[in-house]
C-alpha cells in the first residue's frame, strides 16, 4: 500500500514540474532551491524554460509578466534568456503600469546598449516619456538611464530635457540622471543641459540638488564651454545650498547621524573644486562657506568625517589663502590622532599632496606623523614612512634621522627593508659633513645591515676612499661593530673591505679623533675578525671571497701574522664552492711563491673618484627609471636600454682582486649582469668584451700575466679586451712568449726582469690593468660610410660604423645628436630597440645637454650585434626624451638605412 501511495505521490509531482507555467515566482525558486546538485538544478530550469516557451508561442497575455519575472531569476543564475528578449518589448507596449514595471525591468536586466533589439524599443520610450502617469514616465527615464545607447541618447534627448522642466519633483530628478548618461554617450549634446542644470540649483527639493550637481560635475568634464559657463552661473547657488545645508535645524529625512544630509555635502564640495581649480575668483567666493564648514562640522563621527576630508580636498585643490590651508591641514593633523585607521591613511595620503602646497603647515604635525610610522598596521606604517621622507630638509634631518635610526632596533622584520631604504636615502641626500654621514651608516648597518642594498654599501667605500683623516675612525667603528653585530651581512662586507685596506690603522690607532676612544686590537685579533666572518656559516659567496681577498691584504700589511694567513686561506683549498676554492688556490700561490712582488700587488686601493660615480649613479637611476615608464614588459631581442644601463661582464682579472660578483662566473656575455657587482663598479673596471660569436674563452691566460698587463698577441678571431663602456679600449701588450708567472717564475726574479722579458714599450705598473687608460681592445676596426638616421625640425641624429674584422657580426655605432632649434634640450635620453635576432648595449652618453642651434653636441656608443648578418639586415626604432624651455617632449622613429653587410 505504502508503494502505490509513494508512486501516486510522484506522478503527481511530475504533472506540477510539468506544467511550471502555472506556477507562480515562488514556486520555482523553492523548486530551485530544493536542488541538492547543480544537475537537478540545470534540470529544473531547463523544464521551466521549456515551460515558458510554451506559454510565449501560445500567446497567453496573462502569463507574460510572471513568466518575465522567472525569466530575470534564471538569468541572474546565469542561464541563457535570450529567447525571450521580445517579451520584453510586449511587456513595455502594454498599457498597465504592472506589465510596464515588469518590461522595463526585463528590458534593463536582460539587454544592453550593444543589442539590436534596442532599436525597436526606441519608440515605445517617447511615447512613454510624454505619458501623463508619472510614475510611467519615471519607469521609462529610469531604463534610459541605464541601457541608453549613442544612438538611442540623440533621439530621446529632446523629451528628457522637457521633463527636466516638469513640476513633479522625482520627474525633475529621474530627467537629471538620465540626462548624465545621455551626456557621456554623446558629449556633444552637453550644451543643451548648461541652462538647465544651472536653474535646477535653485530647488529645494535634496533629491533635485545632488541629481543636479552631478549633472553640473558631469558636464565639467565633457565640455571646457560648459566649465566656463557654470562658473559663471553656478558658483552662488553652490554657496547658498552649502550655507542653507549647514545652518538647516534638524530635519528626519536628512539626517544622518546627527548631520544634515552629508551627501549633499560632499557632492557639492566637490563640484566647487571642480570650479575652483585654477580660478582665483571663484576661488575668492568660496572661501568663507569652505572656513564655515571647515569649522561648524563635528569630527566625532564618520558623517562628519566625509564632510570634512572632501572640504579639505577642495580646499587644497582651489586657489585658497593660506590661513584657509593652514585650517585644512590642521584637519588632516586631527585625523592622525583618529582611532580609526581608514581616517589616519586618508589623512597620510592628503598630507602627502599638500607638502608640496604648504610644507611648513605640515612640519608642524612632525611629531604626530613619526608615532604613525611607529604604527601597528602594515599600510600606515608604509605612508607615514614616504611622508616623513617628505618632510626631511637641511634643518630637521638629524633629529628626524635619529627617531628613525632608534626605531629600525624594534621595527617589525617585514617593515626593516623599506625603513633601512628611506634612512640610507635621506642619510645620503643631506647629509653635511662626512662624519655624521659615516656614524649614521654605520648604525644603520649594525642594526639593519642584512636590509642595506648593494648600491648603498658602494656609495660608502667611495666615501670612506676619499675620506683620508676618516679612515682610521671608520675602521675602528667597523671593528667594534662587527663584533657586536656579525650576524648582518653588508656591515661584514664593508667592515672586512676596510680592515683589509686600512688594517694597520686598525693595530695602530691611527687618526684619532678628538673624545674617540682607543681601541685595543693586535695584528691577530683583526685577522681574528676576518676568519670569524669567513667561517661563518651564513656568509654568501660574496662575503667569503671579500674575506679572502682581506686575508690576503693583511698577509703584506701584518708580516709577523702572515704565516697563520696563509694556513687560513689554505683550509679553503678544497672548499665545496668552486669560487673560494679557486681564489684560495691563486692567493696561496702568490703568497709563496712571489714574495718580492706581492707588497706592490697589495698595495692600499688607489682613491676612488667620487664625482664621477655620482654621475654614473645618477645616469644609471635616471636610465632605470625612465625604462621602467617607457618599456615595462620587456621581451628578449625587444630589449629598450637607457643611457649607461648596460654594465660590462666581468674579468678573470677583476675576480683576482674580489672586483666582481660571485653569484655569476667570470666569463659572461655582454649583456649579462649580476647584483652584487657594486666593488666592480666601484673601480669602474669594464669587463671582457665579448659575444656570443668569435671570441675564444680567456681560461688559457694565466691569471697574474693578466694583473699584470701582459698577454697575448691579438688573433684574427678575436682577442680578449678590458675596457670601460664608451671609451676607446687599447689592445694588450704582446708578450714573444706566453710566460707562466706563477709557476716557471721564481720569487726571487725582480720586476724590472718582467719587463725587459716582456719587451714592453713602457713602463709598466703593477695595477695597470686596473687603469681606465690602459683598457685594451687590440682590434682593427674597419669603417663604413655614416647616415643620418634620424632628423626632423628640431633634432638630427647621425651614425658613424666601425666593424671587427675577427668578429664581422659585431658593429660599433657612434651616435652623435645635434640639436638644430634656439632653446637648449635638458634631460636628454636616448633609446632604442632591436629585433630578437639583434643584440644591443648602450653605452653611458657624454652628457644629457644638447646646446641650441648646434652649438655642441652630445655622443653616445651603441654595441650592435647581428647573429644574422648577412641573412637579415639591421633595423632598429629609436626614441629621444628631453625638456625644452620646461615642456617635455618625446620623438620616435625607425632607422632602416643601415650600411649593406651589416
Amino acid at each position: 500500500m505504502d508503494t502505490v501511495e509513494k508512486i501516486v505521490e510522484d506522478f503527481a509531482s511530475d504533472i506540477a514540474m510539468s506544467s511550471f507555467s502555472g506556477t507562480r515566482l515562488r514556486d520555482m525558486i523553492r523548486a530551485i532551491r530544493a536542488c541538492k546538485t547543480a544537475a537537478e538544478e540545470r534540470a529544473v530550469v531547463r523544464r521551466e524554460c521549456a515551460a515558458i516557451r510554451t506559454s510565449i508561442s501560445e500567446n497567453e497575455p496573462h502569463l507574460r509578466h510572471r513568466n518575465m519575472a522567472k525569466l530575470m531569476f534564471i538569468h541572474m543564475l546565469g542561464y541563457p534568456t535570450h529567447f525571450a528578449q521580445m517579451e520584453c518589448l510586449k511587456l513595455i507596449a502594454a498599457a498597465g503600469f504592472p506589465e510596464k514595471r515588469v518590461g522595463y525591468l526585463g528590458l534593463m536586466l536582460l539587454l544592453d546598449e550593444r543589442q539590436e533589439v534596442l532599436m525597436l524599443v526606441t519608440n515605445s520610450l517617447k511615447q512613454d516619456l510624454n505619458h501623463p502617469n508619472q510614475f510611467i514616465v519615471g519607469l521609462a527615464l529610469c531604463a534610459l538611464g541605464n541601457i541608453c545607447s549613442a544612438e538611442m541618447a540623440r533621439d530621446l534627448s529632446p523629451e528628457v530635457e522637457r521633463l527636466m522642466r516638469s513640476r513633479e519633483v522625482n520627474t525633475k530628478k529621474k530627467a537629471a540622471l538620465c540626462s548624465i548618461r545621455i551626456v557621456r554617450k554623446v558629449p556633444d549634446l552637453a550644451e543643451n543641459f548648461m541652462a538647465l542644470a544651472a536653474s535646477l540649483l535653485k530647488e529645494k527639493h535634496h533629491g533635485v540638488l545632488i541629481s543636479a550637481i552631478q549633472l553640473c560635475t558631469e558636464l565639467c568634464k565633457a565640455s571646457k564651454d560648459a566649465l566656463e559657463y557654470l562658473r559663471k552661473n553656478c558658483i552662488e547657488g553652490l554657496v547658498r545650498i552649502l550655507r542653507d545645508v549647514s545652518n538647516s535645524s534638524y530635519a528626519p529625512e536628512y539626517d544622518v547621524s546627527g548631520i544634515a544630509d552629508p551627501f549633499l555635502h560632499i557632492r557639492a564640495l566637490k563640484l566647487m573644486r571642480i570650479l575652483g581649480q585654477g580660478d582665483a575668483d571663484c576661488s575668492e567666493y568660496m572661501n568663507d562657506i569652505l572656513a564655515q564648514v571647515a569649522t561648524k562640522t563635528e569630527s566625532n563621527k564618520n558623517a562628519g568625517n566625509a564632510i570634512l576630508y572632501e572640504c579639505v580636498q577642495t580646499i587644497m585643490g582651489i586657489e585658497a589663502t593660506s590661513g584657509l590651508r593652514v585650517l585644512a591641514i590642521n584637519i588632516l593633523g586631527r585625523f592622525l590622532s583618529n582611532r580609526d585607521n581608514n581616517i589616519r591613511y586618508v589623512a597620510l595620503n592628503m598630507l602627502m599632496r599638500a607638502i608640496t602646497v604648504d610644507a611648513l603647515a605640515v612640519q608642524r604635525h612632525r611629531t604626530t606623523i613619526l608615532e604613525c610610522v611607529k604604527d601597528a598596521d602594515a599600510s600606515i606604517r608604509k605612508r607615514a614612512l614616504e611622508l616623513v621622507f617628505l618632510l626631511v630638509n637641511d634643518t630637521n634631518v638629524k633629529p628626524l634621522s635619529k627617531e628613525l635610526i632608534d626605531y629600525l632596533n624594534i621595527a617589525d622584520p617585514d617593515f626593516k627593508g623599506d625603513l633601512t631604504a628611506k634612512i640610507c636615502s635621506i642619510v645620503e641626500k643631506f647629509s653635511q659633513e662626512k662624519l655624521w654621514y659615516l656614524d649614521q651608516m654605520f648604525k644603520v648597518l649594525s642594526l639593519a645591515g642584512s636590509h642595506v642594498k648593494d648600491d648603498v654599501c658602494h656609495a660608502l667605500i667611495v666615501v670612506l676612499s676619499n675620506a683620508s683623516e676618516l679612515q682610521g675612525y671608520s675602521v675602528r667603528s667597523l671593528y667594534k661593530a662587527l663584533q657586536a653585530y656579525g650576524k648582518q651581512g653588508s656591515l661584514v662586507r664593508v667592515a672586512v673591505w676596510c680592515i683589509g685596506e686600512y688594517g694597520e690603522m686598525l693595530v695602530n690607532n691611527v687618526g684619532m679623533l678628538d673624545g674617540e676612544e682607543p681601541v685595543t686590537a693586535t695584528e691577530s685579533d683583526a685577522v681574528d675578525a676576518v676568519e670569524v666572518a669567513l667561517n661563518r656559516r651564513s656568509a654568501d659567496v660574496t662575503t667569503g671571497a671579500m674575506c679572502l681577498v682581506a686575508l690576503l691584504k693583511l698577509s703584506s700589511r701584518f708580516p709577523s701574522a702572515s704565516e697563520r694567513v696563509r694556513q687560513i686561506v689554505g683550509r679553503n683549498k678544497e672548499n665545496v664552492v668552486l669560487e673560494l676554492q679557486q681564489r684560495s688556490i691563486e692567493f696561496s700561490s702568490i703568497m709563496q711563491k712571489h714574495q718580492s712582488i706581492r707588497s706592490s700587488l697589495l698595495e692600499r686601493m688607489p682613491v676612488l673618484d667620487e664625482a664621477s660615480y655620482l654621475v654614473k649613479r645618477a645616469t644609471a637611476t635616471q636610465a632605470t627609471i625612465s625604462a621602467d615608464k617607457l618599456a615595462p614588459a620587456v621581451t628578449p631581442g625587444g630589449l629598450k636600454l637607457s643611457n649607461g644601463v648596460a654594465k660590462p661582464p666581468s674579468d678573470p682579472l677583476v675576480d683576482l682582486l674580489d672586483l666582481s660578483s660571485d653569484d655569476a662566473p667570470a666569463s659572461t656575455i655582454a649583456s649579462t649582469t649580476t647584483p652584487n657587482d657594486f666593488l666592480q663598479d666601484l673601480l669602474g673596471i669594464g669587463g671582457v668584451s665579448s659575444s656570443t660569436a668569435g671570441v675564444p674563452s680567456t681560461a688559457s691566460t694565466d691569471i697574474l700575466m693578466d694583473l699584470l698587463s701582459i698577454g697575448s698577441s691579438p688573433s684574427q678571431n678575436g682577442t680578449p679586451v678590458v675596457g670601460h663602456p664608451g671609451q676607446e679600449s687599447k689592445p694588450i701588450p704582446a708578450a714573444p712568449e706566453a710566460i707562466d708567472l706563477l709557476g716557471s717564475l721564481s720569487s726571487s726574479t725582480p720586476v724590472s726582469e718582467i719587463k725587459a722579458t716582456s719587451a714592453l714599450p713602457q713602463a709598466m705598473d703593477l695595477l695597470d690593468g686596473l687603469s681606465s687608460s690602459t683598457s685594451v681592445s687590440g682590434l682593427e676596426k674597419t669603417a663604413h660610410p655614416s647616415i643620418t638616421a634620424f632628423q626632423s625640425p628640431t633634432l638630427k641624429i647621425t651614425f658613424d660604423f666601425k666593424r671587427q674584422p675577427g668578429n664581422p657580426r659585431e658593429t660599433t655605432i657612434h651616435a652623435t645628436f645635434t640639436n638644430l632649434t634656439s632653446s637648449t634640450f635638458t634631460d636628454f635620453i636616448f633609446q632604442a630597440a632591436v629585433p630578437k635576432f639583434i643584440q644591443l648595449r648602450l653605452d653611458p652618453a657624454s652628457g644629457n645637454t644638447v646646446l641650441a642651434n648646434g652649438n655642441g653636441s652630445i655622443t653616445q656608443g651603441l654595441n650592435v650585434t647581428n647573429n644574422q648578418q648577412g641573412q637579415k639586415p639591421l633595423a632598429m626604432r629609436i626614441r629621444m626624451s628631453y625638456k625644452a624651455n620646461g615642456e617635455e617632449r618625446l620623438e620616435q622613429g625607425q632607422v632602416s638605412n643601415f650600411p649593406s653587410g651589416l
